[in-house]
């Protein structure tokens, strides 16, 4: 199960997520970002309440991350040392901005 509270501020968008971010949740996050993400130049995922991420997750933030790269800039922050240990094995915490 995952929850996913947007909080929206002009160009700016803060995902705060809470729960699971696998493969029957990750297509309810790439819902929510592409719905507004031509707009936005500012992403930030808040993940202190993310307990776990899959490689589907993982392929969520890699889109939203190349499409910002274009656009503007995309940063999480409060990862937990579970979630940044999936992020150091697989090589994605030098592609994304991890706060």
């Amino acid at each position: 199960m995952l929850n996913i509270n947007i909080l929206k501020d002009g160009g700016k968008a803060v995902f705060a997520l809470e729960g699971r971010l696998d493969t029957s949740t990750a297509p309810q996050l790439e819902d929510a970002v592409n719905k507004d993400i031509a707009e936005l130049t500012d992403i930030s995922f808040d993940f202190a309440n993310l307990e776990y991420i899959s490689s589907a997750g993982l392929r969520v933030l890699l889109s939203t991350q190349k499409t910002m790269n274009k656009q503007g800039k995309m940063v999480i922050k409060n990862v937990s040392e579970e979630v940044l240990e999936i992020f150091d094995v697989t090589g994605f915490s030098d592609i994304l901005t991890i706060e």
